[in-house]
């Protein structure tokens, strides 16, 4: 189940972002744009998870965590629009888009880039269901640093089991093995049901098992 947690008064900001700051940092395609326009209602940059805020040190990895409310006019959505507030703001944000009484939490692991170190790396994006808006919330747990707390909101999201000893990194890429492999199964049904070929039939359904295999090694952990 996942931990839902309480961000302290100290952290709070509060601060209305408008779309066109998004537009200057990000330079969005006109389809991104029109993404916001559509589906965002309203960004705020609500709490501020910083040295100064929470007293946790910070790093150059994460300098600071950011927790963005994001109000939106329909309740189906694509990242997009997600990915151009993290480009423009390169700072490990946390999401939390609201629409009517529910709420999710979404993000992606946001890395220093190890040939520029002024830039970053996103990984996909990771999110929960849709949760009451009235859910309980617990206190932040209690750790030495930011990274670790980052470690920990992202660890969070991440819909597949660790494996002793596994990194966080080290998790998220074989989740999105995962998530390639799901892709390619999709098309693979997509042919199959289209296909009339008794013989290619059989050879798609093989693939298939064997991408299913693949996903299913990937998702148990290593004991």
């Amino acid at each position: 189940m996942i931990e839902l947690f309480e961000y302290p008064k100290s952290a709070y900001y509060g601060r209305t972002v408008p779309k066109s700051k998004i537009y200057e940092k990000a330079s969005p395609s006109a389809a991104v744009k029109e993404s916001f326009i559509r589906k965002v209602e309203k960004i705020t940059w609500a709490y501020k998870l910083a040295p100064e805020t929470i007293n946790l040190n910070g790093s150059e990895a994460v300098p600071e965590i950011e927790i963005f409310h994001i109000h939106l006019k329909v309740q189906d959505y694509k990242t997009d629009f997600l990915s151009c507030i993290d480009k423009a703001i390169p700072l490990p944000i946390i999401f939390e888009l609201f629409f009517g009484e529910k709420f999710k939490l979404v993000a992606a692991h946001k890395r220093v880039n190890e040939a520029d170190s002024r830039k970053r790396v996103l990984s996909g994006y990771f999110e929960t269901e849709w949760l009451p808006v009235n859910a309980d919330r617990q206190p932040l747990p209690l750790l030495f640093n930011l990274e670790e707390l980052y470690e920990k909101l992202i660890s969070g999201l991440v819909a597949i089991e660790s494996a002793p000893e596994e990194s966080l990194e080290s998790r998220i890429i074989r989740h999105e093995l995962i998530q390639a492999k799901q892709k390619e199964i999709a098309k693979l049904e997509a042919k199959l049901h289209q296909q009339k070929q008794f013989n290619r039939k059989v050879a798609l359904n093989a693939e298939i098992r064997l991408l299913k295999h693949v996903i299913t090694e990937l998702t148990r952990p290593e004991q």
